[in-house]
C-alpha cells in the first residue's frame, strides 16, 4: 500500500520487533478469551519500540515478562528512532492501561484467562515533523484498502480467540469492530481510550472503563482482586 502526504514514515513492528510480538502471542494468547480488546494502531512509544499493543516499554518488560531484541524499521524517521526495550520515553496510555489489568489482577497469567489485548491496525503512520498520524485521519482512497484488511485480519483474530465480547479501546475502534463483526452473535462495544489528551481519562480512566464493561456484562470485582492476592501470598509461602 501506498500512503501519500503528510505521512512520509510507515513503522510495522509485526515485522522489526517479531521477536518480542511472538512471545507476547505465546504466552498470553491461548484461545478461548472472554474478552477481547481492541486498540487502534501503535504507538511511537508504544507497540513501535516493543511490538506488544499499548506496549510501554517498562510495563512490557516489568509486568508481562517479554523483553527481546528489536530490529529497526525501513525508512526510519530521524526523530522516532526505534530503540525497543532502551527507549526512555513511557507510553501514557499504555501505562494507564496495564497498569489497570495489574491492579486488578495481579499476575498477568490471570489477566489472560479472561482477556486479550490486540491492535486492529499494525502500521504506525508518521509526517514529516515526527508527529503521529492516525489511520482514522487517511483519504479514502488509502483508507478503504488498509481498512479492508484490518477488519480481516481482526475476523481472523476473533474466530481463533472465540471472546464473548468484543471491545474497542477508544471509539475509532469500537466504530471498526462493529463493522468488521457485523452479523456475528458477539457482543461488541467500547471503552474510553486512556490517552493522556482525553480530559476524560485524566480524571480516572481506570473507574470510567470499569463502568462501561460492567454496561456490556464484562465485571472485575474486588473480591476478584482479594482472590488474587491470596493466591500470590500462598504461592510465596510455599516457596
Amino acid at each position: 500500500m501506498k500512503f501519500a502526504p503528510p505521512i512520509a514514515h510507515v513503522y510495522n513492528p509485526l515485522e522489526y520487533a517479531r521477536a518480542p510480538h511472538e512471545r507476547y502471542l505465546e504466552r498470553y494468547g491461548r484461545p478461548p478469551k472472554e474478552v477481547v480488546l481492541v486498540g487502534m494502531n501503535p504507538g511511537p512509544f508504544g507497540m513501535a519500540q516493543t511490538g506488544v499493543p499499548f506496549g510501554d516499554v517498562r510495563m512490557v518488560r516489568e509486568w508481562l515478562g517479554v523483553s527481546l531484541p528489536v530490529k529497526r524499521p525501513r525508512n526510519e524517521h530521524p526523530k522516532r528512532p526505534v530503540l525497543g526495550f532502551d527507549c526512555p520515553r513511557s507510553e501514557v496510555s499504555g501505562t494507564r492501561l496495564w497498569s489497570w489489568a495489574r491492579e486488578r489482577f495481579g499476575a498477568p497469567e490471570r489477566f489472560f484467562a479472561r482477556f486479550f489485548l490486540l491492535n486492529y491496525c499494525p502500521l504506525c503512520f508518521m509526517e514529516a515533523s515526527g508527529r503521529n498520524f492516525t489511520p482514522d485521519a487517511l483519504p479514502r482512497a488509502e483508507r478503504t484498502p488498509l481498512f479492508e484488511a484490518c477488519d480481516e485480519a481482526l475476523r481472523e483474530s476473533i474466530t481463533i480467540l472465540r471472546p464473548r465480547v468484543v471491545v474497542g479501546v477508544g471509539g475509532f475502534a469500537a466504530e471498526r469492530a462493529k463493522t468488521a463483526l457485523a452479523g456475528s452473535a458477539i457482543t461488541v462495544g467500547g471503552i474510553l481510550h486512556p490517552s493522556p489528551a482525553s480530559p476524560k481519562a485524566n480524571r480516572g480512566w481506570a473507574r470510567i472503563a470499569e463502568r462501561e464493561l460492567a454496561a456490556l456484562g464484562v465485571r472485575v470485582s474486588r473480591a476478584e482482586v482479594r482472590i488474587v492476592q491470596r493466591s500470590l501470598t500462598t504461592r510465596t509461602s510455599a516457596v
